[in-house]
């Protein structure tokens, strides 16, 4: 494939900034458990990583056959942000990447605003992107649909096609390839066939080797202007 030089990096957050997944997936089974619903580690991650809130909660509820307490999504909330206050931890390597990385960069992610801020705050990469943080809350379709990875091509003055996005999550990848920009799979936890399957371009395992991939794209690392 001729991949075209890159001229912006779009980072998800979850898993690929900050080594959020299994908190998150944790908190978010125990209160499905309470709830009377049981997904092991590798049906919750089938089922949910990548994927809007909005998108999770009405899952549970189809599965459940009714809705959730009013409460659930905000107790949900509560604990979530509690524990990843107490446990988060940034992805292995990525606090080097970034600084050493000479082409823009910018996050979109499904979470909320909030959470994303919160996220980085506590990793202490919130400086590094502030100005630069895009959510699913700002577009109609969070991914997999390409809403929310245009506006944030958009807001970054970079045409799709010179646009690389970092993913970790099926439906991030195919939400990439959806609005046309080369897609990096990282696979430090998703398995390399479902995000090979979601059209990822290239994949790599740990983030010590997204440099390299980067530059075997550009010897310039021109960028394309909308």
């Amino acid at each position: 494939m001729n991949i075209p030089p890159p001229g912006v990096v779009i980072f998800d957050c979850d898993g690929v900034l900050v080594d959020s997944e299994p908190i998150a997936n944790r908190v978010f089974a125990r209160m499905l458990a309470e709830q009377g619903l049981v997904f092991d580690a590798r049906q919750m991650d089938e089922l949910f990583l990548g994927r809007t809130m909005a998108h999770c909660l009405a899952l549970v509820a189809d599965r459940l056959g009714h809705a959730l307490p009013d409460d659930f999504e905000a107790r949900h909330d509560r604990h979530l942000f509690d524990a990843l206050a107490a446990e988060l931890a940034p992805v292995p390597g990525v606090v080097q990447v970034l600084d050493g990385l000479a082409l823009p960069f910018c996050v979109a992610s499904n979470g909320g605003p909030d959470k994303v801020r919160l996220s980085l705050e506590r990793v202490g990469l919130l400086p590094r992107f502030e100005g630069r943080l895009f959510s699913a809350a700002e577009v109609a379709r969070g991914k997999p649909a390409p809403d929310l990875f245009l506006h944030a091509a958009r807001a970054m003055g970079v045409a799709p096609a010179a646009c690389v996005v970092v993913e970790d999550s099926p439906a991030g990848v195919a939400g990439g390839v959806a609005a046309g920009m080369t897609v990096l799979g990282f696979a430090a936890h998703t398995p390399v066939a479902r995000l090979r399957d979601a059209g990822a371009h290239r994949i790599f395992t740990a983030m010590s080797q997204l440099p390299a991939l980067l530059d075997a794209m550009a010897p310039t690392g021109a960028t394309a202007s909308l």
